[in-house]
């Protein structure tokens, strides 16, 4: 998988090397309020993170990737495609470390990534779940072009499903 630039990232595969950037991001309660268990998230439990990931590109053929500030170098979080078995739909999603919340880099990286799925994979439908409490992702995804379709249920949570057809988007 070639990495995708934008301004000012990097979206690529995780690497070993990762680990300390990305421990420090889910060790953060603010991080983790809306993502699984809702909980921060030990050193160990987010190397097992990483490798489920790589998994998930191992079996899916894709996958979150990781976003690395250009400027620094810094792993700041992780973006890109999630459909584990039994998922409601072929998500986009994204989580940054709270240091670089505001700074517009969440959208700048989901852009890139849908992009990617409606140009290079040819996806018809991308989906964003996202907690109602969590306005900065509905932000989000309303940046993006995505509508409010519904809700369903994830990990005993309510989400809301955005999403957003390869139609429209090209005609945006």
């Amino acid at each position: 998988m070639n990495p995708i630039e934008t301004e000012r990232l990097t979206l690529r595969m995780f690497r070993e090397a990762d680990l300390d950037d990305y421990a420090e991001i889910c060790a953060d309660a603010e991080v983790m309020r809306f993502l699984g268990e809702g909980r921060p998230l030990s050193r160990a439990d987010a190397w097992r993170q990483m490798a489920m990931i790589l998994g998930h590109w191992q079996l899916r053929g894709y996958g979150p990737w990781a976003v690395e500030e250009r400027e620094s170098g810094r792993v700041i979080g992780r973006i890109g495609f999630f459909n584990p078995e039994g998922w409601p739909g072929f998500e986009l999603g994204w989580v940054l470390g709270t240091a670089w919340h505001g700074r517009g880099y969440a959208t700048e990286g989901a852009k890139a990534a849908l992009r990617y799925a409606f140009e290079v994979m040819n996806r018809e439908k991308i989906i964003s779940l996202i907690q109602p409490a969590n306005t900065a992702s509905i932000r989000v995804a309303v940046r993006l072009g995505e509508c409010l379709e519904g809700e369903s249920e994830v990990f005993g949570k309510k989400v809301l499903i955005y999403g957003i057809h390869q139609e429209a988007w090209r005609s945006k």
